[in-house]
């Protein structure tokens, strides 16, 4: 990944901190951005010894605001080979409490950012003739659970917009996959854990490894999708979820 220029969505913490510490121990550039100050100025002080990298404070909802740090990165950098739309959002609540403020919420950041992001970068990606863009999805988007209706639909909906942006990006040589991280041991899945009590518990104990994933091994994973070693992957949604999108049934 020398010389390659990433930008990583939600990377100050979880799943996209990981993804960055991995692509920048392979060479990378990478930049990221978030919402919250303090928790990117954590990642900045983490991360920016491990190579070249750039942090900026970011509501991917915003449109606007998220197009033109995309168009910023190739500005200044001459290209952006890499992105990986991580950033998510999440209510939990039955379908008879949860408000439309909370449902435009989870699809605004899970699905309208995805495809805004997604947007951007593939202009320059087709460009350049090269380029690899990862959604990150959720096994909450193939399989139903009670409680969490906006985050799955607006997870559906960002595994099918990728099968479409990857067959748009295929003849100019820009790949789009969607990586399925089941439970990860993240701030967001302790939440959930702590608000579904014992749903939660039967959640872990019905995934057949019997524990949640590391988010070091999902950013592998992404890791390789956005690699050359995955050139001629596209349109892919791979399950990282220690066997949960083949089961059957729950136990």
């Amino acid at each position: 990944m020398e010389g390659k220029v990433a930008l990583i969505t939600g990377g100050s913490d979880g799943i996209g901190f990981a993804t960055s510490q991995v692509l920048l121990e392979r060479g990378a550039t990478v930049a990221i951005c978030a919402r919250r100050k303090e928790k990117l100025d954590e990642a900045e002080k983490a991360l920016s010894g491990l190579g070249t990298f750039e942090a900026h404070q970011l509501d991917v909802s915003d449109e606007a605001a998220y197009t033109a740090l995309i168009d910023d990165i190739v500005a200044r950098h001459g290209r952006i080979d890499m992105l990986v739309n991580n950033a998510m959002s999440v209510h939990y609540a039955p379908i008879t409490h949860l408000t439309m403020d909370h449902w435009r919420k989870d699809f605004a950041v899970n699905a309208d950012a995805v495809f805004t992001g997604t947007r951007a970068a593939m202009k320059a990606m087709m460009k350049q003739g090269s380029g690899s863009i990862v959604n990150i999805a959720s096994t909450n988007g193939i399989k139903a659970a009670p409680y969490m209706s906006s985050y799955s639909a607006s997870k559906a909906a960002l595994i099918q917009f990728t099968a479409v942006a990857a067959m748009e990006g295929a003849p100019a040589n820009v790949r789009v996959n969607t990586v399925i991280p089941g439970m990860i041991l993240t701030a967001a899945t302790d939440d959930y854990l702590e608000k579904a009590g014992e749903q939660g518990q039967k959640t872990v104990a019905a995934i057949p490894m019997q524990r949640g994933a590391r988010p070091r091994e999902v950013a592998n994973a992404i890791a390789f999708m956005l690699s050359d070693e995955a050139s001629y992957i596209t349109g892919a949604a791979l399950p990282v979820d220690g066997g949960k999108a083949v089961q059957l049934y729950l136990p």
